[in-house]
């Protein structure tokens, strides 16, 4: 562009020469490094986006590694009489379930109280189940004390109060102490037995009108000073209509083979019984499949566009070699044969996972159930190996998929590269623009010190032109 020469001394533009010679050294060299940091920006992004798609198609795969994901139970039948769940314990049949009793909390009451009649003197032994405490009453004692000593103590010897709630309810006739057995079942009925202090322990005078206890086989010798509300009871079922088992809870673990069966409600003589039904579910491969169809046509789609030429544009990756490699490992990968032993083997294209002509995949279903169906053992055993220490497809798939997308696998390993040479191009612009300050600084030395002298010469020629002008027998032309 043009320069004006406007400056103090000589007439120059000093700032915008200096500007002008800066910019110039600078142009190709800012233009050099963009250009780069574009290119190596670009090939992180592909890189990225190429590992996340890769890590997709491992995850999908993973799945089908976990042998705990095959041959699971489905156990149906649930209504309002039972509730059910099963696990691989379980095999497939069918059973006919009767609810004939559910469990029920022993409940005992005592007779009518004064609220401020005392319950007599001595100690009370209370047990239910494998819980048994005592706790000391005063004469003086009332029903209200008694209840708070049973609930919150104290209590005699080492054992605290786990197995029995002590309420008071009031009717017509007086208060009422009524005790209620923490667990449900026969096992945890509730026994009391007092050393009353007027030495009877179980008349029906003083603390002995408390004293309940059935627990032994000779009902001559039970005392049932307190009314039995409800009975100790085990739930019960009956299955196919002959085989009864019993719980001290609703729940009956595992009497059907990997069945818990939870009874929720009984069923009349006449009632309709409840049909259990369990089957095999394998159900996890298909969707495994389908996860991997999906994400490994996504990844196709991408590797596609990266490495795409031709006269439309090329690609970011278009010829890059970590890009066909990779796809090439993959496509080898998924139409491998794994030799299963005995003369079996089994592909992923024998499971139904077919592809096109373009390499997109689709998943064949009915081919699929047809192999679970004819031999799931031989299924599992393609996926996830004889044992734990022997993968199958889906862990020899992970351990290629790793060598690119591990934290120091080979992608993330470019990636790194490339942010290194990111930080350097930070680097060089940081040294660089150091560069320009000096030479920016030195320039305006230069230009200022060329500006002074010609200020300096300047002044010189007028003085000397004022004192030629002033000689004598010079004569001054007219203007």
């Amino acid at each position: 562009m043009a320069i004006s020469f406007t400056g103090l001394g000589s007439g120059l533009q000093v700032s915008e020469i200096v500007g002008a010679l800066v910019n110039a050294e600078k142009a190709p060299f800012e233009s050099r490094l963009n250009k780069k940091e574009g290119n190596l920006t670009t090939d992180i992004s592909a890189a990225g986006a190429l590992k996340a798609a890769l890590v997709k198609v491992q995850e999908s795969m993973t799945a089908l590694g976990k042998v705990d994901n095959y041959q699971k139970r489905t156990a149906s039948g649930n209504d309002d009489f039972i509730s059910l769940s099963s696990n691989k314990d379980a095999e497939p049949g069918s059973y006919n379930v009767k609810v004939d009793a559910l469990a029920q909390a022993h409940k005992l009451s005592s007779p009518a109280f004064a609220a401020d009649e005392a319950v007599g003197g001595g100690v009370i032994t209370i047990g239910s189940g494998d819980n048994s405490f005592s706790t000391v009453l005063s004469p003086t004692n009332t029903l209200e004390d008694l209840r708070d000593q049973i609930n919150n103590g104290p209590y005699t010897g080492s054992d605290s109060n786990d197995s029995v709630v002590a309420t008071i309810v009031t009717s017509d006739a007086g208060q009422h102490l009524v005790l209620t057995s923490k667990q449900t079942g026969e096992e945890n009925a509730i026994t009391i037995t007092v050393q009353d202090s007027d030495g009877n322990n179980t008349d029906v005078g003083g603390l002995s009108r408390l004293a309940y206890d059935v627990s032994d086989a000779d009902p001559a010798n039970h005392t049932t000073n307190l009314t039995e509300v409800n009975a100790a009871q085990n739930a019960q079922i009956t299955i196919d209509g002959t085989l009864i088992a019993s719980s001290s809870t609703n729940e009956f673990k595992s009497v059907i083979d990997g069945v818990d069966i939870t009874a929720k409600k009984t069923q009349g003589i006449d009632g309709d019984v409840s049909t259990l039904t369990v089957k095999e579910n394998n159900n996890n491969i298909k969707a495994g499949l389908d996860g991997f169809v999906k994400s490994y046509n996504e990844l196709l789609e991408l590797s596609k566009n990266l490495g795409k030429s031709g006269e439309d544009g090329a690609g970011v990756m278009a010829g890059d070699s970590l890009l066909r490699g990779v796809m090439s490992k993959l496509r080898q990968e998924i139409t491998n044969s794994i030799d299963l032993g005995e003369g079996n083997s089994l592909s992923l294209s024998q499971l139904g996972v077919e592809a096109d002509r373009y390499g997109k995949l689709s998943l064949d279903t009915a081919r699929l159930n047809e192999q679970v169906e004819s031999n799931v053992d031989l299924v599992q055993q393609f996926f996830v190996g004889k044992n734990t220490d022997e993968g199958g497809f889906a862990q020899s798939f992970d351990t290629l998929m790793g060598f690119y997308t591990k934290s120091d696998g080979l992608i993330q390993n470019r990636i790194d590269s490339k942010e290194g040479q990111l930080n350097d191009i930070d680097d060089q612009r940081v040294s660089f623009a150091r560069k320009m300050e000096s030479l920016e600084s030195r320039l305006y030395a230069q230009y200022n010190s060329m500006d002074a002298l010609v200020a300096s010469l300047n002044s010189t020629s007028s003085y000397l032109q004022t004192q030629l002008d002033n000689m004598p027998g010079v004569v001054r032309q007219s203007k």
